[in-house]
């Protein structure tokens, strides 16, 4: 991620934001597959560093054998860059809040 300004974050703002990147993930991918067709979903957000922060987002999904035609990897791509978009959002409105 690109430089956004922000204080070195607390251990409580960290955790929120692996959360968030967590959830973010979540939610794409069963917005996209019923939990139904899903055998296993796991979703790890990691930091390395208080400033800069660096996030990882690691995605791991196993469909049913009945969505053998799915394309798992489109969806694991999109579900980290929307982790990554709404951990960004959220390091913004930090940058935004310690400025004032």
């Amino acid at each position: 991620m690109e430089e956004l300004g922000i204080p070195e974050l607390t251990d409580q703002q960290i955790e929120q934001l692996c959360l968030i990147a967590e959830e973010t993930a979540r939610k794409h991918v069963l917005s996209k597959v019923s939990s139904k067709k899903i055998e296993t979903l796991n979703v790890c957000a990691e930091t390395e560093g208080t400033r800069p922060v660096r996030l990882a987002v690691d995605v791991e999904i196993v469909l049913s054998p009945t969505m053998k035609d799915f394309n798992v990897q489109k969806l694991v791509d999109e579900a980290v860059k929307q982790a990554f978009a709404s951990a960004k959002k959220y390091l913004r409105e930090l940058a935004c809040h310690s400025k004032k």
